[in-house]
């Protein structure tokens, strides 16, 4: 590609003009010219640039260890943040469960302790879950709301398995008492008038 440049110009006003024919900042390019790399505050004409004279612009090799680098790092904070939400929409289910033993437990019914403690077990499950995923700035904030709803219905259970411990259990039966020493049942129907 050609570019017109005045011959006082420095090599970073030539990265600059570069930058939008080759997509690449100028902090992005090295700039050669005849086999030596050029530095930003070089004066084209200093260094023997004339009129047609080709220089190498290529791509800085610690740029693109920068823009991999952050590439990664975009990928972790997008699997950590995809995890959590999991974690989350679990958590949601999980919180609307114990809020459903929450209302038994105050209307007087017994719950199944085993239901109580198969809920605290799960949560304890994503707790664990939620600790093994790394969480950097971005994610930490994430990362500890979704732990301190975990905790939170874990200690809810927690007394409502107390609570429900000391509820009396009801039972209910189908099965209809005969009482055998009842009078017989007449058809003739007496008349008074």
């Amino acid at each position: 590609m050609t570019v017109s440049q005045q011959s006082k110009s420095t090599t970073g006003e030539l990265k600059k003009a570069l930058a939008p024919r080759t997509g690449l900042q100028p902090s992005e390019q090295l700039v050669t010219y005849k086999g030596r790399e050029r530095k930003n505050s070089e004066f084209l004409d200093r260094f023997g640039v004339k009129n047609k004279s080709k220089l190498v612009v290529s791509e800085d090799p610690a740029s693109l260890e920068r823009r991999y680098i952050e590439r990664q790092r975009n990928a972790r904070i997008q699997n950590a943040n995809r995890a959590i939400g999991a974690i989350a929409l679990e958590v949601d289910k999980l919180a609307d469960q114990v809020t459903s033993i929450e209302k038994s437990v105050s209307g007087g019914s017994k719950v199944a302790e085993v239901q109580i403690t198969t809920l605290i077990e799960l949560l304890m499950r994503h707790a664990v879950k939620l600790e093994s995923i790394p969480a950097d700035a971005d994610t930490s904030s994430q990362k500890n709301l979704q732990a301190k709803r975990v905790q939170k219905c874990v200690e809810a259970l927690d007394v409502l398995k107390v609570s429900n411990a000391r509820l009396q259990t009801v039972l209910v039966t189908t099965k209809w008492e005969t009482f055998d020493n009842s009078p017989p049942v007449t058809t003739k129907w007496e008349i008074f008038d």
